[in-house]
């Protein structure tokens, strides 16, 4: 059996939580955009720093980081 990756485990669990976040607050539609809108920019741009840096913790940064400005604009969204 694979090694269970917890840092992996608790992204997955953020997102999801996002995503879910948004839908129960701002909309389905809202929601939605988060879950498909991340994945569509979040798993290219991994791939593209893994493929050119190799560095696994420019990589986990800029994913968090970029999870992070998702829920920065989910709360400018819902306040505005």
């Amino acid at each position: 059996m694979p090694r269970l990756h917890i840092e992996a485990l608790l992204f997955c669990l953020a997102w999801a939580a996002l995503a879910v976040c948004g839908g129960l607050l701002a909309g389905w539609r809202t929601g939605a955009l988060l879950s498909v809108g991340l994945l569509v920019v979040i798993m290219p741009i991994s791939s593209v720093i893994v493929t050119r840096v190799e560095s696994e913790n420019v990589e986990r940064a800029v994913r968090w980081g970029l999870l992070a400005a998702a829920g920065i604009g989910l709360l400018a969204y819902l306040n505005a």
